[in-house]
């Protein structure tokens, strides 16, 4: 008798756990990107997909639509803010013309590197300051990926110094980056990634930038331009990120919040050491097309310097979240000045003068 009333009893509670499991709500999300499939920085937003359909287990499922699948790219913004979809993916500069915080958020001149960056948002409240940005319109914002250094300008002259800047026309990102290009007598154009082609190809204009050496190869740079103008001191690293509907962040529980967390943070560390190591292969084909390679000259860098400290200045006195930004970035980089000294040649890489033959 007890060994049929336990039975009974254990059937009761299978059955209400498999009740309950089968009544469990899924919670659904649509999210898009910035990004067409023809630009590998979609690759950050895909990681972050990839990861939260695995860790969430089917309690919180992404369907991702490619940029410009929904709606116009540079409609994501309002659309995530306004709860016309949940999410979308991002590049922070793009929404400098709403609040100039933005332009320090995705990258800034002569600024933080990758792994400034990462050091940044993770353990020097970084990401309380993308979160206040967001937040004014409406939305969560979690880091998705970062890119190494973008690749500089590329022309079809050679750009050895700033001076050979001077009359150029130049796709180029970035609010502050304009200012810039001004100083240097330089126009900036702006236009969407998937244009640039065909506006080197028909020489609308002399110069262009985009992103990493992957990315510039796919969308086709090689074929229509012949120099490259290095470091890229207009963009030293970008943070790619998604923005999530304030509302929809707020329906999921703590536990599955924190597993989407968990998920941006491998998406960032999947995409970085992805698009690092894809340095290699990109760089070399640039240079086995012909692509010549030249370096500005270390003054100019300090030119370069001493112009952006003088607009980040005067942007500081009109827009005060951009200014706890920069100052946060500021603080952080002098507490680790000392360190970098020290660090020497070991910093993030070392390139030995010889290396060993183990062929002997």
């Amino acid at each position: 008798m007890k060994r049929n009333t336990l039975m009974f009893a254990l059937i009761i509670v299978v059955g209400i756990s498999l009740a309950v499991t089968a009544n469990a709500k899924v919670i659904k999300w649509k999210m898009t990107s910035t990004w067409p499939p023809s630009i590998s920085l979609i690759e950050a937003d895909q990681a972050f997909v990839k990861a939260v359909n695995h860790l969430c287990k089917g309690k919180l499922q992404i369907q991702f639509f490619s940029g410009g699948t929904l709606m116009p790219s540079y409609e994501v913004f309002d659309a995530v803010s306004n709860g016309v979809i949940q999410a979308s993916g991002d590049w922070p500069n793009y929404w400098a013309g709403k609040d100039r915080v933005f332009d320090s958020l995705g990258s800034y001149p002569m600024g933080l590197t990758p792994m400034d960056y990462l050091l940044w948002i993770y353990s020097a409240k970084g990401l309380d300051i993308y979160q206040e940005a967001y937040g004014k319109f409406g939305m969560y914002y979690l880091v998705t990926g970062i890119t190494p250094m973008e690749c500089g300008i590329r022309s079809n002259k050679p750009i050895k110094t700033l001076a050979d800047l001077k009359g150029m026309k130049i796709r180029m990102s970035g609010k502050t980056q304009g200012h810039l290009l001004k100083d240097l007598e330089a126009a900036q154009v702006a236009m969407a990634g998937q244009e640039i082609y065909q506006a080197m190809q028909k020489g609308t204009i002399d110069a262009c930038e985009f992103s990493s050496p992957s990315s510039d190869w796919g969308m086709g740079f090689a074929e229509v331009t012949k120099f490259w103008a290095v470091p890229g001191w207009h963009q030293p690293a970008s943070v790619m990120g998604v923005m999530i509907n304030k509302k929809a962040w707020e329906e999921l529980d703590p536990e599955l919040q924190q597993t989407v967390q968990y998920a941006a943070k491998v998406a960032t560390l999947e995409f970085l050491s992805k698009q690092y190591y894809d340095v290699i292969e990109y760089t070399d084909k640039f240079i086995d097309k012909g692509i010549e390679i030249n370096n500005y000259p270390a003054e100019d860098l300090e030119r370069v310097q001493s112009l952006i400290n003088k607009h980040t200045e005067e942007i500081a006195k009109e827009e005060p979240l951009f200014k706890k930004s920069m100052q946060s970035q500021i603080e952080f980089r002098k507490k680790f000045a000392k360190w970098r000294e020290m660090e020497g040649p070991f910093g993030f890489g070392y390139n030995p003068k010889t290396y060993p033959d183990l062929d002997k």
